[in-house]
């Protein structure tokens, strides 16, 4: 039996030339072969892959290649083997201790969701300015105020954060977060923060994620009926 070739891990150099977009598509190809194995499914084509996404299996084929070749003849991609391999890309095969900054309602509705710990991430810890929510209970988790941060990052050994905090105190809280050693924050403030380069962020603005979902709709709306009906016959094609 043919073996397929394990991805290697890459430094920060290689990674850097893997384009943004080529990893968005990991965490999307993921969940989908997620859902597909549900089914019973074993194997899987590239083809059909892209399909659940809208685009090409060359596509497919092509954003596997920045990380090696792997991959059956006549087989397609073993599923759970893919699975793990693409889990082993991201980083997500291992449990990730994860703090919230920011206990608001944004704050309290992250901490409510289950999905983290499905994909990799345990948030074991949430912090707040507020007086009036230190000590109190959201789930298993108990706030705890800003000044305890420091303490409670070293004794969980948390190197992912999420902010959630108001756009004007975010670029402070996430200094403070890379003094105490956090490498990593996902950022639901609408503003850009100003970070060391070693520092990973990825920031979740979703006023300007229903401004691209406007424009699309603006843009469709302004189309002339004949190419809408173009559109549509060559999206159903595909």
């Amino acid at each position: 039996m043919p073996v397929c070739p394990r991805l290697v891990a890459l430094n920060r150099k290689e990674d850097s030339t893997i384009p943004k977009a080529v990893v968005t598509r990991l965490s999307l190809y993921l969940r989908e072969l997620q859902q597909y194995m549900r089914t019973g499914s074993e194997t899987i084509s590239s083809s059909r892959l892209g399909r659940m996404l809208g685009i090409t299996g060359a596509q497919v084929r092509k954003d596997f290649a920045y990380f090696g070749q792997f991959g059956y003849p006549g087989i397609g991609y073993r599923c759970e083997q893919l699975v793990n391999e693409i889990r082993q890309i991201l980083g997500t095969n291992r449990i990730w201790p994860v703090a919230l900054v920011g206990c608001g309602n944004m704050g309290r509705a992250l901490l409510g969701y289950r999905g983290f710990h499905k994909q990799g991430f345990e948030v074991l810890a949430a912090f707040d300015q507020d007086p009036n929510l230190n000590g109190k209970k959201i789930g298993e988790i108990v706030i705890e105020p800003l000044e305890k941060m420091g303490e409670t990052l070293n004794e969980k050994n948390i190197q992912l954060a999420i902010l959630a905090v108001p756009v004007e105190a975010a670029q402070e809280v996430a200094e403070m977060l890379v003094e105490l050693g956090v490498i990593g924050i996902l950022n639901f403030a609408p503003i850009t923060l100003n970070l060391p380069n070693r520092i990973a962020t990825v920031g979740v603005d979703l006023a300007m994620e229903l401004e691209q979902l406007s424009f699309e709709v603006a843009r469709q709306a302004d189309l002339p009926k004949s190419s809408k009906r173009k559109s549509g016959r060559s999206s159903s094609a595909e």
